[in-house]
C-alpha cells in the first residue's frame, strides 16, 4: 500500500474537513493507499515522536459540515522560518524544509497534499524543489490566493459577516447611529468588498484603497444632511487612512505575521477627531468569521479540491497546486500559484459597480 500524508496549515477554515474528507474517499475507492494526517500542520512531521495518525473511515464520517480541522492547524510552525528559542528565550527563525523533505522520505510517505494559504503553498513549493512529491489545496477565507478564482472559506466568511451587518443596519437606523463592523482579510478586501455590497453599506474601507477621513466624512454628513439618520460602514483589518498605518501589534512568539485588528477604534477615534457629531459604534467580529459549518458552497469547493488534489497524486502530476478557474476544477503549478498576490483590482467591476450604487471607499 502507497501513504498519503495530510496536513493543514495557516489560520484555520471553514471547509477544511470536507477537502481531508474527499482526499480520503478517493483515495480509498483505489484501494491502493492508506491516508495520514499530520497534527498542526508540519509540526506533526518535525516533533520528536512525531504526532501523525492514520485516517480511518470513522475519523473522516460526516466530518464535512463541521468547521475547524480534525488535524488542527498552526500558523507558528513555518519550516522556512521555523522559530528557535535561545536559552534566553529570544526567538530566531531558521529554514528547516530539508530536514523536513528528509524526515518525510524517512517516514515512507509516497505524496503530500498540503492544504493552506499563500504562506502554506510557498512551503509546498520549497519542498518540492527539494523532491518532496507534494500537491497543494488553496485555503484562505480571504480569498487571496493567486491562480484560482476562489478559494473555501470565503463564502461562508462573507455571509457570516453580511448576517452579522443586517443585524447592525437595524440597531443602526433604531439610534441614528453609525455602526462600524471590522472583518477580516488581511491584506486584501474581499470580505469586506463582498460584504459591503451584499449587505448594502454606505461605506467600505479596504486596504488596496487608503481613504481620506474628510470624504468619509463627507459621506456621513451626507446621509444625516438627506434625513436618513443612520450610516453603516465595513472596514476590512488592514485598511488604513491615506497618511496613516495599519493598526496592528506586535508579532507574538513564533508567528512571521503582525496582527491586525483594532481598525474599527481607529477609524471611530479619526472620525470624532475630524467634528463628526453623530454617535458612533464599533463591532470587531474577529474569529467569528472562521468558525462553524462552512455553506453549502464551499462544502462542494472543499470536497472537489480533496478529489482533485487526489487526482493529481494518482496521476503523479506533483508540483501542482488545485485551482478552480472559469467554474472548472483544474490545477497550476506551485511556482505559478505563489507567484502573485490576489489583491482587489480597482478596475474590478465589484469596486466600480459599488461606486455606481453610491458606496464610498473613501476615495
Amino acid at each position: 500500500m502507497k501513504k498519503l500524508l495530510i496536513c493543514t496549515g495557516g489560520g484555520d477554515c471553514p471547509g477544511l474537513n470536507a477537502v481531508i474528507r474527499g482526499v480520503f474517499k478517493a483515495a480509498k475507492k483505489t484501494k491502493e493507499w492508506e491516508v495520514y494526517g499530520s497534527i498542526e500542520a508540519f509540526n506533526g512531521v518535525m516533533t520528536e515522536p512525531t504526532n501523525i495518525i492514520r485516517l480511518t473511515k470513522a475519523k473522516v464520517g460526516g466530518i464535512h459540515v463541521k468547521g475547524g480541522t480534525i488535524l488542527k492547524t498552526t500558523n507558528r510552525g513555518n519550516p522556512l522560518q521555523f522559530p528557535i528559542m535561545d536559552e534566553k528565550g529570544n526567538y530566531t527563525l531558521e529554514d528547516r524544509t530539508g530536514e523536513l523533505a528528509d524526515k518525510i522520505k524517512e517516514l515512507g510517505f509516497d505524496a503530500v497534499i498540503n492544504i493552506g494559504g499563500d504562506g502554506s503553498q510557498k512551503i509546498s513549493k520549497a519542498l518540492f524543489d527539494r523532491g518532496v512529491p507534494i500537491i497543494g489545496v488553496p485555503k484562505t477565507i480571504d480569498n487571496d490566493l493567486y491562480a484560482t478564482d476562489m478559494t473555501f472559506g470565503f463564502q461562508t466568511a462573507v455571509q457570516i459577516a453580511t448576517d452579522s451587518l443586517d443585524k447592525l443596519v437595524t440597531t443602526a437606523e433604531s439610534h441614528h447611529r453609525v455602526m462600524i463592523m471590522e472583518v477580516m482579510g488581511r491584506d486584501a478586501g474581499w470580505i469586506a468588498l463582498h460584504t459591503a455590497i451584499a449587505g448594502g453599506s454606505e461605506i467600505c474601507l479596504i486596504p488596496e484603497i487608503p481613504y481620506d477621513i474628510e470624504k468619509v466624512l463627507q459621506k456621513i454628513n451626507s446621509r444625516y444632511e438627506k434625513g436618513r439618520g443612520f450610516v453603516n460602514i465595513v472596514i476590512a483589518e488592514g485598511a488604513k487612512a491615506i497618511e496613516g498605518e495599519i493598526t496592528a501589534t506586535l508579532r507574538e512568539n513564533g508567528s512571521e505575521h503582525l496582527r491586525l485588528g483594532g481598525v474599527a477604534f481607529e477609524l471611530s477615534s479619526q472620525l470624532k477627531a475630524a467634528g463628526c457629531k453623530a454617535e458612533i459604534r464599533e463591532t470587531v467580529l474577529g474569529h467569528v468569521q472562521r468558525g462553524g459549518t462552512p455553506s453549502a458552497f464551499d462544502r462542494v469547493l472543499a470536497t472537489m479540491f480533496g478529489v482533485k488534489a487526489f487526482e493529481l497524486v494518482q496521476n503523479g502530476e506533483f508540483g501542482q497546486m488545485v485551482s478552480f478557474q472559469n467554474n472548472q476544477y483544474t490545477s497550476v503549478s506551485l511556482e505559478e500559484a505563489t507567484k502573485d498576490y490576489n489583491f482587489v483590482n480597482l478596475d474590478n467591476f465589484l469596486v466600480q459597480g459599488a461606486k455606481r450604487m453610491g458606496v464610498s471607499f473613501g476615495d
